[in-house]
Parts: structure tokens; sequence; C-alpha cells
């Protein structure tokens, strides 16, 4: 879907004269001047994000008023709770009081390295100032996920669905999520550059930084399978395995508890917010730790079985982003937990898709008023008559698990339904896409481009 033919684009380009004319030459702007314009939206997208906290900024986010306020980050408080601001050197020796963050060993590892360089003061002003330093960091983040996208995507503007996210200005600042999403991002890139090499080593990175990027390589790896490009997948994969493991494995025998502590808690933790299996918690009846485990497992199972429909029945060999946003979204609306800011992982994705801003802008509508619901039923646990009742929180969390799931079927019907007609019938000034405004070529295909199908499979 081309920006001309979104009908929310074109109507927002009456801000600036609106859209293009049937009699005007059709240039498109250099990806690199397209890059430098989005990246100056993107500050004020990152600048309301930053705004948005600074009641909590003042408080040094601290007491029941970041929950009214909506200002709540999980940073200041890792800072606190996970003995974070003993710093890297803590980290990295170990010992029974070395701080565990409860994140992958990578995230773990930027955290403690950015709370070295906090100055010294009160812990209020310590937090605030670990929140700043963060704030600087994810905004050079983000605007490395806007230029890696503009210089890959077709065309480059496709890379506004980063700049201009609601989702990125209401939940990116939260905590370091973008980190994962930043090497996730550089992965793909990587790998629609033709380098399967660099691809391996971003994607395995993620992985120690997320857990996300392991549907990426598994989507990959279909497509591959589909157009017998496994040795390039095989390369990818093994120095994705290499990578994670280094990192992994290098901080296991500095400090073993924080290597595995983001993966011993999530298996014995219980349902969180976000997540469907929440609900009966909810209601009074609280699924046991190992059902909810069980539950989660199924939802990367049927996520990897939903990615090899897609992957190798379609008619036309779906693009790599499609196939990973459907997993993606499958193992958010079913995982133990979801938190606001794991929607930033379907951000690029539905840029590399060409996702109408429409569809966006409704599944941004369900994330932000789920974001205002979960701080005011937080806040309810303090002072009950102030906050939001668990039958509305229910609502507004699965009204934004059926918003992702939207947004999944989307992308899902888009790419079954693709089709390209013969050579001969197109008409002269075609420009390249099929009979759905989709172009026929996979911005992220790298070592895929124009390979031949090898494995499809038809169902009767």
């Amino acid at each position: 879907m081309t920006p001309a033919a979104d009908p929310v684009a074109r109507a927002a380009s009456e801000v600036i004269g609106g859209p293009r004319g049937r009699y005007a030459v059709s240039r498109e702007l250099p990806w690199l001047l397209t890059a430098a314009l989005l990246s100056a939206l993107t500050a004020v997208t990152a600048g309301f994000g930053i705004l948005l906290r600074i009641p909590c900024l003042r408080t040094g986010f601290s007491g029941v008023d970041q929950f009214w306020n909506a200002c709540y980050a999980d940073l200041p408080t890792a800072y606190r709770d996970a003995n974070v601001k003993a710093g890297l050197a803590a980290y990295l020796q170990g010992g029974p009081d070395a701080p565990a963050t409860g994140q992958p060993p990578l995230t773990g590892l930027a955290l403690t390295a950015v709370a070295s360089l906090v100055p010294d003061g009160s812990l209020n002003s310590r937090a605030a100032w670990f929140f700043a330093l963060w704030s600087v960091l994810i905004t050079l983040l983000l605007l490395v996920i806007v230029w890696l996208v503009a210089s890959s995507a077709r065309p480059p503007i496709l890379a506004a669905h980063v700049a201009l996210s609601p989702v990125v200005a209401l939940t990116a600042f939260i905590s370091a999520d973008l980190l994962g999403v930043a090497l996730a991002t550089a992965g793909l890139w990587a790998w629609s550059r033709r380098s399967p090499t660099l691809a391996g080593v971003l994607l395995g990175l993620a992985m120690a930084a997320r857990s996300y990027p392991v549907l990426l390589l598994l989507a990959i790896g279909l497509l591959c399978l589909r157009s017998g490009r496994l040795r390039e997948f095989a390369r990818t994969a093994a120095y994705a395995a290499l990578s994670f493991g280094v990192v992994l494995s290098a901080i296991w025998l500095l400090n073993p508890e924080a290597a595995a502590s983001a993966y011993t808690g999530w298996a014995s933790a219980g349902a969180g917010y976000g997540s469907p299996w929440l609900l009966p918690q909810l209601a009074g009846h609280a699924l046991p730790a190992g059902v909810v485990t069980a539950l989660a497992v199924v939802g990367w199972l049927v996520a990897l079985l939903a990615g090899a429909v897609l992957a190798l029945s379609s008619a036309r060999r779906p693009t790599v982003a499609e196939v990973s946003l459907v997993m993606v979204a499958i193992v958010l609306v079913t995982g133990k937990s979801f938190t606001v800011q794991s929607s930033l992982w379907l951000v690029p994705l539905i840029a590399w898709c060409a996702v109408q801003w429409r569809d966006h802008l409704i599944w941004a509508g369900a994330e932000a008023l789920n974001f205002v619901a979960v701080w005011l039923t937080i806040a309810a646990t303090t002072v009950p008559d102030r906050g939001m009742p668990p039958a509305w929180y229910s609502f507004f969390s699965m009204l934004r698990v059926v918003a992702v799931l939207w947004l999944a079927a989307v992308v899902w019907l888009r790419a079954r339904e693709r089709w390209s007609p013969p050579a001969p019938e197109r008409e002269d000034g075609d420009d390249g896409e099929d009979a759905l405004g989709v172009p026929e070529a996979d911005d992220l295909a790298g070592p895929l481009a124009g390979a031949e199908d090898r494995v499809l499979v038809r169902f009767s």
C-alpha cells in the first residue's frame, strides 16, 4: 500500500498542500532525505514521550501519583528495586550481592552500564538521572530504527509508521525494550542487504536483549524452506546461536544468577497484566503458574504453525515482515504477560508490511485506552475508590488483544490474497505493484529475492 493510496495519509497531506496531482512527475524522494525529515518528526514523538513523564521526574518516580498521572516507567523502578544502582562492575563481578535485573542478559548489561554513569545524590535524584540517561539512549535507538526502516522500505516514507506512531510516544520510554527492537530491526535490515552472517550476529544479540527475535529468525527459516535457501538460513541461524551463546556464557561465568534471572523468573511467574490468562485471577479464580506456562508455550507453537501455514501455503510467497508480524502478534496475545511496552515489537514490522494508517491508528487507539486502564488498575490496589474496577480493566485489556489480532488478520488476508498478473497484461506506466497495491518485491527478501518456490503446501 503506497502512501498515495492510503486514505489517512492522503487526508493528512492536506496540511502541506494535498496529495500529488495526476500530472505531477512521479519522483520519489531519496531515502536519505526522507530519513532526515522523519528524524525531525521522531524528535517530536520522543519529546511527547518524555513530557508525559515530567510529573514523575519531579517526584523521582516515587509514590502512587506516578500511576494517577500515567507517567510510570520501569526504568527508575529497576534502578531501585533490582539494585541496578550498584553499577556495571558489581553486575560483572558476581557474588551474593550482585544485582540480578530480571532482564535478559544483554539488557541487564545495558541497564547496569548506564547506572554506572549516574551522578551522586539522593535516591530519587539518581533514579531521575537514570531515566534521563536512558531517555537519550532510547531517542538515539528510535532514530536508528527510523533510518534502518527508511533505508530498506519501498517507499522510504513507510518509516513514518515508526517516527509518528502514537504507541512509540506512549511506551518507548517505559523500559529498555527498544534496545532489543533496534537490534532485531538491524538484523532484518542486514538480511535485506544479503548479509546472512551479519544478520545472524545482530539477531543473536537481539535475542540476548529480548526473546521475540527468535520468531523473526523462524520466519526467515520458513521462507527459506519454501524458496530453497536453507544454506543461507543455516548460516544466519548458526551465527545467531553463536552470538547469543557468547553473551549468555560470558555473563553466566561472571554472574550466573543475572544471566538466568529472566528465564527462571519467566518459568515460575504467573499471569501478568495484559495477558488473557489474568482474567480468571481478576474474577477470583487464578490459574496456577504451571498452567499459565503451558498456555504460553502453546501460544508459541500456535504462532509457529500459523507462520508455517502463511509462509508455505500462500499462492505467492509472503514477505518476511508479514510472516514475522503474524507470529509475534500471536505470541504477544497468548503470553504470560503483555506489558504496554511489548507493543513496540510490532512497530517496525507494521512499517515494512505497509499497513494502512487507518489500521495502525485503530490499534494505537486500543493501546492508548489500555495504557490508561492499566495504571488506574494498579493504582486501585492502593486507593480502590479512585482506581479502575477489574471488570473495566478486563474490557480494555481484551480490546487491545482484539486490536492486535485485527492487525495480524489484516496482514494475513493481504498476504494470502495477493497475486501477480501475467506480465503481458500489465498496462503501460505500471508502477510494479500487484492488483492489491502491494509491491511485488519483499523489502526484506535479501537472499530470497528472485528465488523460485521449492516447497509449496496446498490444502484441498
